[in-house]
């Protein structure tokens, strides 16, 4: 626990002016208005209200050296993450040369009565390259590419695939340019009646050529039904689409790869055709951040001593690695110094300066006086009138950038020939910067652990720091069969946005790969030898609550159902449900009784009937056996599941 703060005196103003009037009583008896309209009693409470100043100021003292405490162990507060989605940018018709969306350019949500705009700015520059269709080419499975282009032009209708499709049939289409990060769109010419699948669902994927070989396309848009009438298909090409050869043409491929059809869904019974096709660009794609650049900061000149410190006009500092682009005017023009988390390994001649990204506190190297007498510098020191300034940086950040996918659609900074912009996934990864309390609680826990990872405290405490915008960690031993001996489990949950409506969607508590193995390299290089590690998501138990409500005469029926769905997913939430709202704990189960009695606690339910809960699959489907409790795992969490509730009442 945190080192307790004494109150060294707990008195106020009023005891201060009522023990005043008690020793008015004993030394001056003859003294008896003590209204406030005396003026002697007047002086007693200007003299009460100084002392409590002092008092106050004095009770802050074992407060201030404990925070001068956590400074010298080197304890400090963490600085603010900010939220990051993909934004969207999508033309207003499609264009003959690049339109170009440089770095910076800021987008917002729309502004609300009582809530500020959330801005978010391009991480890189966009390029939205043009393109149109060059190459068509069928390959079936086993078959080398057939190059049916010519046959396109005349105008017939061409089989997309084998006569009689198998999984692994392609058409490939070429594009007359690599379009990585941008969206486009082929107009397709299709028609096929009765091929025999689910158009909402048909066994198809679109991939495009990256120089690391097929790259999964996300698909935006597709009126096609499954190539099987006129429409368009609009595409979200990958990053590292390139220009490739398939036979003797050089062009961007993108293909349309039969699959097998998902459990319960149609096959192909015969190709569908395409009598005319085209393609063109009609937006990009490019990563976004919470936060505010600010360019060119002039912070002063150089002392020529060192130790000197400066400070940021701008704070805290988020976003980047490095986070701060400082520069020094030298003799030969401005020179880059770089930004190091401490001086320990620093060289007199190294240009490093240290960062506190909370307080945009700026230090260069100091010098220390050796044993021997003689001074050691650590690190370099500009020369005496030298300005520094910060280049580039960015400010902002906060669990106010967590904003739902479809929210950022304001264009703060004009851009030609771009109509409108979204995010189509929720922003992540926002985390409000560590209050003083929050350090004072992290301290004995740093403190034991010292940077290594020996109990399972430790690895959570680690875990946190390596990913401090996940929503919940924890940690738990291992199964030695599944694991191997001397196995640590470590949970990790990423943060998540709900969609419009209250409602998460299953793969947004998946963590990225990428965040995995950020968390695996942190704990992997602080772990006891000999320790297995064993980073991932918990197992999502999905449940579906079906329940028949009897509403009050004359509720509105269509509310009490409304607000019964929402309490049952606030209440089975893995990152906000729970007794105490900040999700629901691992392992625990999960209780017919206990659903009884959040929605006999919605407004306008009389009566609750029945509550029945289905054990469920989030990924196929599935549900199981009615029961009156599911039990989880130490490593499961509950996901709600499309729960059912019925409401009976009557609305005269």
């Amino acid at each position: 626990m945190a080192l307790p703060s004494p109150n060294l005196d707990d008195r106020r103003f009023q005891q201060f002016v009522d023990d005043a009037k008690r020793y008015i009583q004993q030394r001056a008896p003859e003294w008896t208005d003590h209204n406030v309209s005396d003026p002697g009693v007047t002086l007693v409470e200007t003299v009460a209200h100084m002392a409590d100043q002092i008092v106050y100021r004095l009770n802050r003292v074992p407060e201030k050296n404990h925070l001068a405490f956590l400074d010298l162990v080197g304890i400090t507060l963490f600085p603010p993450s900010a939220a990051r989605t993909d934004v969207t940018f999508w033309l207003s018709a499609a264009q003959d040369e690049p339109v170009q969306v440089p770095l910076g350019t800021e987008t917002a949500t729309v502004r609300a009565d009582s809530e500020e705009a959330v801005v978010f700015a391009t991480e890189r520059d966009l390029t939205v390259v043009p393109c149109t269709l060059a190459h068509l080419a069928v390959q079936n499975e086993g078959q080398p590419v057939t190059d049916r282009t010519a046959d396109l032009e005349e105008g017939e209708d061409l089989l997309c695939f084998a006569e009689a499709p198998r999984p692994g049939d392609c058409m490939l289409l070429g594009l007359s340019a690599a379009v990585p990060h941008c969206a486009v769109a082929l107009r397709l010419d299709s028609r096929v009646d009765g091929v025999g699948v689910d158009p909402r669902q048909p066994p198809l994927v679109w991939e495009a050529w990256t120089a690391d070989g097929w790259a999964a396309c996300e698909v935006d848009q597709d009126t096609t039904g499954g190539l099987n009438r006129p429409g368009d298909v609009v595409l979200h090409v990958p990053g590292g689409h390139v220009l490739s050869r398939s036979g003797r043409n050089e062009a961007g491929w993108i293909r349309c790869r039969v699959t097998e059809a998902a459990s319960g869904q149609p096959f192909y019974t015969t190709s569908p055709t395409v009598r005319s096709a085209e393609a063109f660009t009609v937006g990009g794609t490019v990563p976004a951040v919470h936060a505010e650049t600010v360019y060119d900061e002039t912070l002063g000149e150089s002392g020529g001593l060192p130790g000197q410190r400066l400070r940021l006009a701008r704070t805290p500092v988020v976003g980047d690695a490095p986070p701060l682009h400082l520069q020094v005017a030298e003799y030969d023009g401005w020179t880059d110094w770089e930004v190091v988390p401490h001086f320990a390994g620093s060289g007199p001649d190294d240009r490093h300066v240290t960062l506190d990204a909370t307080t945009g506190e700026i230090a260069f190297g100091p010098s220390v006086r050796e044993p021997d007498g003689t001074l050691r510098r650590y690190g370099a020191m500009p020369p005496k009138g030298s300005v520094i300034r910060a280049r580039r940086y960015r400010t902002g950040g906060g669990r106010t950038g967590n904003v739902a996918r479809g929210s950022v659609r304001a264009l703060r900074d004009s851009v030609p020939y771009v109509a409108e912009v979204i995010n189509r996934e929720a922003a992540r990864g926002g985390v409000d910067g560590e209050t003083v309390e929050e350090a004072r609680a992290r301290a004995p826990i740093t403190l034991r652990a010292q940077d290594r990872a020996v109990t399972l405290r430790d690895y959570e405490e680690l875990a946190r720091r390596a990913a401090p915008e996940t929503a919940r960690i924890t940690c738990l031993a291992g199964d030695e069969e599944e694991h191997g001996a001397y196995a640590v489990r470590v949970l990790v949950v990423p943060q998540a946005v709900p969609d419009p409506g209250g409602r998460l969607r299953f793969e947004q508590l998946v963590p990225a790969d990428s965040l995995l193995e950020r968390v695996t390299r942190y704990l992997d290089e602080r772990r006891l030898i000999g320790t297995r590690l064993a980073v991932g998501p918990p197992f999502y138990q999905g449940v579906t609550v079906v329940s028949t409500l009897h509403a009050f005469r004359g509720v509105d029926v269509d509310r009490v159902r409304r607000e019964a769905h929402d309490a049952l997913y606030r209440h089975l939430d893995p990152l906000t449900g729970g007794a105490d709202g900040t999700g629901w704990p691992f392992g625990r189960p999960v209780q017919a009784g206990e659903v009884f009695a959040v929605l006999q606690r919605v407004p306008g339910v009389e009566l609750v009937d029945e509550v029945l809960l289905h054990p469920a699959d989030p990924l196929t489907g599935r549900r199981g056996d009615q029961s009156d409790r599911i039990d989880l795992d130490p490593s499961s969490l509950v996901f709600s599941f499309d729960h059912r509730v019925r409401v009976i009442g009557d609305a005269s």
